[in-house]
């Protein structure tokens, strides 16, 4: 029992921990990619932002789809599902010819991703111990900063080979297939089948794996409302906006000045080299990550996230103040990305554990969704204000972002640390009343 316990949780672990890494690989490597494959589609400049912000775009549409379905219709079918469209997509890409093609294929691999973020996460705490369900959980996002780095480094490496754009993208296949293959003899989640009704079949499962499952806690928190319309009910409405605004605010700045961090880095007058920098940028946000893993079953949930957000607020802030000492910006940009990393984390942890497994995948799916969103605004809106109001501006309003997220967690962020799903979910509902 405890031999298949151990040899399921790794295998599904590795599904995830990979299915996270392709997401932020495939977001990280058109970074590099994108100005090779704008020379050889002649691509306007409108076209470069659709094919740019398309997976964000998709994201918003898969993550609350992939997650209804998959509170509809089970984990496991949209788990592999899931990865047949990443395959597909990353062989097509190789192939484009034309901006439409490249935008069409990617905003469909954006769909993907969104249902990534919320079936892998979801799927993998229904079977992980409540011991150490924090730090296995939130080891799926230092799956995607590495690949997001590494796609980084395969981009500036093939950027100067002919049509290497094309095997930065394409190359997102072979991570597709090795994930794909992990994901086909993993089961259904018990704690679903409970939540359908299906209770013979959940307690084999449970008894085969020996799985530490509150069942009479898992049956009384079924919810009879639609997954959707029970997000902004009474109950779970705290939740949902909890849990959609910390995301969203964690993610806007790191995403703004990490797609334009070539301007942000002429505009502090750091030099030339802004490949480097990117990559120095990567790592830092790796190694932040890796932190909080380690230690966010230590200190717990709130620790991890609201102090950093009021830190990395004022490290953002010293830059505004002071955007031509290169030692105090160095710093502060320092100081930012490893532990707005760190505290990011909790995005493959909290939304999970403050709602019960009904309507689990259907509010994960909607908060990656409005992350997403936070995300694209920022995008959007860091080029027009460096070049209408500079980028102390920027600065200020980063640093005001990450304030606001850190006095409404403050407010509405349960502690969830060493508790079973079923008793997380208690918690934070007790936690909004």
């Amino acid at each position: 029992m405890d031999h298949d316990r151990k040899r399921l949780l790794i295998k599904l672990k590795l599904a995830t921990q990979i299915g996270e890494g392709l997401d932020g690989y495939i977001i990280g490597g058109i970074g590099m990619a994108l100005a090779a494959l704008t020379a050889d589609l002649h691509l306007s400049t409108l076209w470069q932002g659709l094919v740019g912000a398309s997976p964000l775009i998709g994201i918003f549409v898969g993550g609350p789809v992939f997650g209804w379905l998959a509170d509809r219709l089970g984990r496991r079918p949209v788990f592999l599902i899931d990865m047949v469209i990443f395959l597909v997509g990353s062989v097509t890409q190789f192939f484009v010819t034309d901006g439409l093609q490249l935008f069409v294929i990617r905003l469909i691999m954006g769909i993907a991703i969104g249902g990534e973020y919320a079936i892998g996460a979801p799927l993998l705490s229904e079977y992980a111990p409540r011991r150490n369900r924090g730090r296995l959980l939130a080891s799926l996002e230092v799956s995607w900063y590495v690949g997001y780095m590494v796609a980084t480094v395969v981009g500036a490496a093939l950027a100067h080979v002919d049509g290497g754009w094309r095997w930065t993208l394409g190359s997102s296949a072979i991570i597709a297939a090795i994930c794909l293959a992990l994901r086909g003899g993993i089961p259904e989640s018990a704690r679903w089948l409970l939540s359908k009704g299906r209770r013979a079949e959940a307690e084999e499962l449970i008894a085969k794996y020996g799985m530490d499952i509150d069942v009479e806690a898992e049956v009384a928190d079924v919810e009879r409302k639609d997954s959707f319309r029970a997000l902004f009910s009474r109950t779970h409405i705290r939740s949902t906006i909890f849990s959609s605004t910390f995301w969203a605010f964690l993610v806007l700045p790191y995403f703004a000045i990490g797609t334009f961090w070539t301007q942000v880095f002429d505009a502090l007058g750091l030099g030339d080299d802004a490949t480097a920098a990117l990559l120095v940028y990567a790592v830092t946000a790796v190694l932040g990550v890796a932190l909080g893993t380690a230690v966010v079953d230590r200190i717990g949930r709130r620790k991890l996230l609201i102090p950093p957000f009021w830190i990395t607020a004022a490290s953002l802030a010293v830059v505004a103040l002071w955007p031509g000492s290169t030692p105090v910006v160095v710093i502060g940009f320092l100081f930012f990305i490893f532990l707005n990393a760190a505290s990011s984390a909790l995005t493959a942890v909290y939304p999970l554990e403050v709602f019960p497994t009904s309507i689990r995948t259907t509010g994960v799916g909607f908060a990656a969704a409005m992350s997403r969103v936070g995300a694209a605004i920022g995008t959007f809106l860091l080029p027009i204000g460096l070049d209408h109001f500079g980028v102390g501006f920027v600065m200020w309003t980063g640093a005001g972002v990450l304030a606001l997220g850190g006095l409404i967690s403050h407010f509405l962020a349960p502690e969830t640390t060493d508790m079973d799903l079923a008793q997380a979910a208690r918690s934070a509902r007790l936690h909004n009343d």
